[in-house]
């Protein structure tokens, strides 16, 4: 079997975009960094930090879903600009 590399556009920024979508639905919902927190059993200040530094902080897969069902929003929605 011949194998061969593809080419992907790979975005660089994309939990940076994550972090802006978070913050974008959560204020839409109207609910506070610290609500969001207490829903989804994360710090306050875990989730300032995520949304504050554009992602830096960094966010598990498990923690993005719990985000998707407070906020009533499909996970596609949080990685798109």
């Amino acid at each position: 079997m011949t194998r061969f590399k593809r080419d992907f556009i790979f975005k660089n920024d994309i939990i940076e975009v994550v972090a802006k979508n978070v913050r974008k639905y959560r204020k839409i919902e109207g609910i506070t960094q610290e609500q969001l927190a207490l829903d989804i059993g994360v710090s306050n200040d875990f989730l300032r930090r995520f949304e504050a530094t554009k992602g830096k902080e960094g966010i598990s897969l498990t923690t993005l879903y719990k985000i998707s069902i407070v906020l009533d929003v499909t996970m596609d929605k949080f990685f798109q600009e």
